[in-house]
C-alpha cells in the first residue's frame, strides 16, 4: 500500500489544498494530510483548531486521514510510514520553494519521493494568507473555502 503525506500549515484550509488532497487520493491509497504546528508563522487558528477543520473538510474522502505535527516533515513521513510528498504548484515562486525543501529532504532521506500537482487556474493564485486578508476584512471567502471554514473565519473576525 503506497501512503503519501500532504503537508502544509492549512491556515486556513482552502478549496486550492482540497484540490491538492482530492487528486492526491485517486491516485495514492491513503493520503494523510499532514497539518504542520509552524508557530513562526504565527498562525490564526490553533493546530487543534486546523486539524479539525482539515478532518471536516475531507471527511468525504474515505483514504484520506488528518494527522497533526512539529516534527521535521521527513521524521513524520518516517513515523507515519509514507514513501510520498504531495504538495500543489501554483506559480514559478511555489516550484522555487519547494524545490529547495525537496532537495534537502532528499539529503535527509533518499526513499522519501515527492511529486508535484498543478494547481487548475481557478486556484492559482489561491491561498490561506489571501482567505486571511479577505475575511479580516469582512469580505465574503465562501468561493475560497469550504462552508464550516467560512463560519470559522468569520467568528475569528466578529465585530465586537
Amino acid at each position: 500500500m503506497k501512503r503519501a503525506l500532504t503537508p502544509g500549515t492549512f491556515d486556513p484550509i482552502t478549496e486550492g489544498h482540497l484540490d491538492v488532497i482530492t487528486r492526491a487520493a485517486q491516485l495514492i491509497d491513503e493520503v494523510i494530510v499532514a497539518v504542520a504546528a509552524s508557530p513562526k508563522k504565527q498562525p490564526l487558528f490553533s493546530l487543534e483548531e486546523r486539524v479539525e477543520l482539515a478532518r471536516v473538510a475531507t471527511e468525504h474522502l474515505p483514504n484520506v486521514r488528518v494527522e497533526p505535527f512539529s516534527e521535521l516533515l521527513v521524521e513524520f513521513a518516517e513515523r507515519m510510514e509514507a514513501t510520498v510528498v504531495i504538495k500543489g504548484l501554483r506559480a514559478i515562486t511555489d516550484f522555487e520553494y519547494e524545490f529547495q525543501m525537496t532537495a534537502i529532504n532528499y539529503q535527509i532521506n533518499r526513499d522519501l519521493e515527492t511529486l508535484f500537482i498543478m494547481s487548475p487556474p481557478q486556484y492559482m493564485y489561491l491561498s490561506s494568507s489571501v482567505v486571511r486578508e479577505i475575511a479580516s476584512l469582512h469580505g465574503d471567502v465562501g468561493q475560497f473555502v469550504p462552508a464550516h471554514v467560512k463560519e470559522a473565519l468569520e467568528a475569528k473576525y466578529a465585530r465586537p
